[in-house]
């Protein structure tokens, strides 16, 4: 089956074809960092982690850029309320923000512009929509005048003649002459304070809408394959970012536009009023685990409503037990190979064919489950040795490349494990530890070392040693990681 994705911009589910065979540009619309992200925000960012995850799966090389909103009226505001400077301010967000990706299991993207880092590029982008008399002068700034852009609305529905000014997005984003027009770059004004560039078309800073047109296309192209963000952003953001890009270009800007629906919770819209609101380190605060939490964000269709509540959580909790356990189970299995090869490929099929269909996660969890029944009843019967544990095991953890799960489980360190890495530690000189965490770190610390100096025999040898006994090191660009394998 082809894989297809439904298209917000035809309306349809199409067949994804990418621009260059085997290779897809991937944008998200990231934070604007003036405060912790909220649940809902994550509910995106976790579907767009599924749907990168199984392209990849797929066997796509995906470029994946996601923005960082930096300077916007929100982290001018806050950032004056707290008396900090913009940067330092959005910095400590930022930060707060990778964390929480990482404690969600989500994978980096390739690329974080900062919008602060491009306006540069901005400023080239507006030039030449002013050039092409799609942007005009006023008192207050530069806007973009969507009456010179005859598919204004292609993206969301809305005409022209049906907006009113303030209707859907904040007035200081409008013109004063014309309503509906956006703005590109807002003059400085002495509430601004220290925040402006001066710049060849004024002294200021970018509007909103034009920081992700130039972002997306700096590092993916002026034309290329996914934009994902919430429904929230279909009107105005994403329609104006069409129209900025292809008014500049001339191109298609963006072949498949996949929209995550909203995060509600107990029902209703999430909102501090209501006492429904919830950042990510609230659930983390009131004990929850982070595989739960990303469990309930990607179980439900991206086009579906999620309707979060603590039952689900706690239920959530649950199934991703139930896997740890199956897992646990079939490598302790003990019985004789029988042929399951069947079982396997029809598992695989199933899943795939759901993934392959918009990604209907739904359908796919539960052949997976289906899959773990089978198995169960087999081990039951002792029909499943060290051959089948291999396939049974091999094929979990394809699944899990897309869903993100089991890297997540706790380690559970025995006694024999960290008598075993104890041992290790004792051959180079190190001292012994009860503490798995601090033990891990010293023969880490000491790798680092072994490499620092080009020992690199010593440096392979501790990670051979490592994985032979079952802990697996990873290196990677924000330091080594190590993990127990399954």
């Amino acid at each position: 089956m082809a894989l297809k994705f439904y298209n917000t911009l035809t309306k349809k589910k199409e067949e994804f074809k990418p621009l260059r065979d085997k290779e897809v540009g991937l944008y998200t619309c990231g934070p604007t960092v003036y405060d912790y992200a909220h649940i809902g925000n994550f509910r995106t960012y976790v579907f767009q982690d599924i749907l990168k995850r199984y392209l990849e799966y797929k066997g796509y090389k995906v470029k994946h850029v996601m923005n960082i909103t930096d300077v916007d009226d929100k982290t001018i505001k806050r950032s004056q309320e707290q008396g900090i400077p913009l940067k330092e301010y959005t910095e400590k967000y930022t930060k707060a923000f990778f964390e929480d990706m990482k404690t969600l299991n989500i994978e980096s993207a390739d690329v974080y512009p900062r919008a602060t880092e491009t306006i540069k590029e901005m400023v080239e982008l507006v030039k030449k929509l002013l050039e092409k008399g799609l942007a005009y002068k006023s008192d207050d700034g530069i806007y973009y005048d969507i009456s010179k852009f005859k598919d204004y609305g292609k993206l969301s529905g809305f005409k022209i003649e049906e907006l009113k000014a303030g209707a859907r997005v904040k007035k200081d984003e409008y013109s004063k002459e014309n309503a509906y027009d956006f703005a590109l770059w807002k003059f400085w004004k002495p509430e601004d304070g220290d925040v402006y560039w001066e710049t060849e078309i004024g002294k200021g800073r970018p509007g909103w809408h034009i920081e992700c047109s130039t972002m997306s296309m700096k590092y993916l192209g002026e034309t290329f394959d996914i934009h994902t963000g919430g429904v929230d952003l279909i009107f105005p953001h994403h329609e104006n970012e069409i129209a900025q890009s292809e008014g500049a270009t001339g191109k298609p800007f963006v072949r498949y536009w996949l929209h995550a629906e909203h995060l509600l919770v107990n029902g209703k819209k999430m909102s501090k009023s209501l006492g429904n609101f919830y950042t990510l380190r609230d659930l983390l605060s009131k004990g929850y685990e982070p595989v739960a939490i990303r469990y309930v964000l990607l179980s439900t269709h991206y086009q579906q409503k999620l309707n979060f509540t603590f039952k689900s959580l706690e239920a959530a909790k649950n199934t991703v037990q139930r896997i740890f356990e199956f897992v646990d189970r079939v490598r302790e299995a003990k019985g004789k190979d029988t042929d399951i090869s069947d079982i396997l490929q029809e598992a695989k099929n199933e899943f795939e064919e759901a993934m392959d269909d918009n990604l209907e996660i739904s359908r796919a969890l539960a052949s997976m489950f289906e899959f773990i029944k089978k198995v169960n009843q087999l081990i039951d019967s002792g029909k499943i040795g060290d051959n089948n544990k291999k396939g049974i095991l091999g094929l979990i953890q394809e699944f899990d490349k897309v869903l993100g799960i089991l890297d997540m489980r706790k380690p559970e360190v025995d006694k024999d494990l960290i008598g075993k890495v104890s041992k290790i530690a004792e051959e180079y000189n190190l001292k012994s530890s009860n503490n798995f965490e601090k033990l891990m770190s010293s023969i880490i610390r000491f790798r680092e070392s072994a490499r620092a100096k080009k020992d690199y025999q010593t440096s392979d040898t501790i990670r051979t040693k490592l994985l032979e006994i079952g802990v697996e090191l990873q290196d990677t660009d924000k330091g080594v990681k190590w993990k127990i394998k399954i």
